[in-house]
């Protein structure tokens, strides 16, 4: 992982927004809403909070946090959370998704689990960067095809792109 940038570095920004085709302003609403969104974390077994925010193509922001169970299997990460709310909505079908924010209490940004970068790859195009912050708003960005190499995805299975809308009944 490429060492932590400080969110509080015009510099940073501004080359993380460059290189990733975001906004300063996207990339901060990112952050403030992925540390809103740990707010509403429920982890009353493991107390390791995490939020997370989609930036969809509309330019709304979709969150999750997560949410865990007394039977740690059926606990539901942040990332999954968000995806959920976001396919719910129908984002999936009005152009996808253009970053993925997460945020934790850690010391060190935490990428999202093998689980949920399989679950990003579904909706999002391997090109979206994932934005990881940690307590102190330090971050890291990689692109999902850096933290999901040699992806298995809808493509594979000669499946429609979820991320592009069916068409209406009468139309070919």
């Amino acid at each position: 992982m490429p060492p932590p940038q400080p969110s509080t570095s015009p510099t940073a920004v501004t080359e993380t927004c460059t290189t990733h085709n975001l906004t300063p302003t996207e990339f901060t609403t990112l952050l403030a809403h992925a540390q809103d969104a740990k707010t509403r974390a429920y982890c009353p077994y493991s107390r390791f909070r995490v939020g997370a925010a989609l930036l969809t193509a509309a330019g709304d922001y979709v969150l999750g946090a997560n949410v865990e169970n007394a039977s740690y299997p059926v606990t539901t990460c942040a990332e999954r959370v968000a995806l959920g709310r976001a396919v719910v909505d129908g984002y999936h079908l009005r152009g996808g998704f253009r970053a993925v924010a997460v945020a934790t209490d850690a010391g060190e940004p935490a990428s999202p689990c093998g689980m949920c970068r399989q679950f990003i790859r579904e909706f999002c195009d391997l090109s979206v960067p994932i934005i990881m912050f940690d307590k102190d708003t330090n971050y890291v960005v990689m692109k999902l095809e850096e933290l999901l190499p040699l992806s298995f995805g809808p493509d594979n299975l000669g499946a429609p792109d979820p991320a592009k809308p069916k068409p209406s009944a009468g139309q070919a």
